[in-house]
């Protein structure tokens, strides 16, 4: 179906992985770089047919590094770019995100995540959080990351995604798995809202003007000192932008905390523990880097005990550790990626932890 004939109508039902590509071209994305891998093969697929449709430009590149290397250039000029790929692709694609973030070039990376280490498979997993909010690649740098849980969140989400990309001259990444990429669901189609950023320091040709360069190579004593800490300002600037979601806080005796498609499963077990009358809440960093350490810390103040439930053997807990006040119990539920249980498994947890 054509992407003008799906933007007449409110609502379809789709795959996570194309909401993610509808929402991209709608944000104003006309360059694509990617390298197929699964679960998020419907990323490209879609990308090739629907971006010549608005002017765009799809390239199935030769390798991973290839297509980051394309986003590179592509998104030195100013223009809106974006590549795709899932977990072992996003580990190649680790030193051009270093370049970019090092250069200040932005553009968006989407990893719809397989399970691991290594090839591992295609299940569900939240394996990959350490990768995407350390940075991931060599260097000092960070990637403004967020995690949708549901359908809409990925065609909304990857949309703030460009603009936090520009507005930062940084990276941007959509943090999603193979259930986000590959479930179904309505979808309410939205028009995306232009935001103005200047782009002085885009290489559209020097005529008039000095030549400029963007590197990420300061070889003259204190330069790179001080390129990395205006990087490190850029980073804690990041925290205005910050995204999170909080349910059933204001009696709270036990908070759940958990991110992407655990949350997601996880909202219905706490609904399910509301109705047995167990004060449970949750908190669902919606950006995970960065994290929302002062909403988290805030929490603390009134809730002395956090669960956090994760599809690995447990990443996002230590920053949730770092964040809660002195003296707050933070236990961890984790499920490696091979299964994924229905919410009444969670509750079990839930209401285990409750009692301690």
């Amino acid at each position: 179906m054509a992407l003008a004939e799906k933007n007449k109508r409110k609502k379809v039902l789709i795959k996570g992985n194309e909401a993610v590509a509808m929402g991209a071209i709608e944000a104003g994305c006309r360059f694509y770089f990617g390298y197929p891998i699964t679960p998020q093969n419907e990323i490209p697929e879609y990308m090739s047919a629907h971006l010549p449709e608005v002017g765009g430009t799809f390239i199935q590149a030769e390798s991973e590094i290839a297509s980051i290397n394309m986003m590179l250039g592509a998104g030195a000029t100013g223009v809106r770019a974006m590549t795709s790929s899932s977990s072992p692709g996003i580990s190649l694609k680790q030193e051009g995100l270093s370049y970019m973030a090092g250069s200040e070039i932005p553009g968006v990376v989407v990893n719809m995540s397989r399970s691991g280490p290594g090839l591992g498979g295609i299940s569900p997993s939240q394996g990959d959080y350490f990768q995407a909010t350390r940075g991931g690649g060599h260097g000092d740098y960070r990637v403004f990351v967020l995690a949708p849980d549901s359908i809409q969140e990925c065609y909304d989400l990857i949309m703030l995604a460009f603009d936090m990309a520009d507005k930062y001259s940084n990276p941007a990444m959509i943090l999603g798995d193979a259930m986000l990429g590959q479930m179904k669901e309505p979808l309410e189609l939205k028009k995306y809202e232009p935001k103005i950023f200047e782009k002085k320091w885009a290489l559209t040709g020097a005529k008039g003007r000095p030549a400029q360069y963007l590197k990420s190579l300061y070889l003259d004593d204190g330069e790179l000192t001080e390129h990395n800490w205006k990087l490190f300002r850029k980073y804690q600037r990041m925290k205005e932008d910050i995204r999170v979601e909080a349910l059933y806080l204001e009696d709270a005796r036990l908070v759940v905390a958990a991110f992407g498609s655990m949350a997601r499963v996880l909202k219905s077990s706490v609904k399910m523990a509301q109705e047995e009358g167990l004060k449970v809440g949750l908190i669902r960093p919606i950006t995970i880097f960065p994290f929302p350490q002062d909403f988290i810390r805030k929490t603390s103040h009134q809730v002395k005990h956090f669960l956090t439930m994760e599809l690995n053997t447990g990443q996002m807990i230590e920053d949730v550790r770092l964040s809660v006040e002195p003296g707050t119990q933070v236990d961890f539920f984790g499920l490696p990626p091979g299964s994924l249980p229905a919410p009444d498994v969670f509750l079990k947890e839930i209401k285990k932890a409750y009692s301690e």
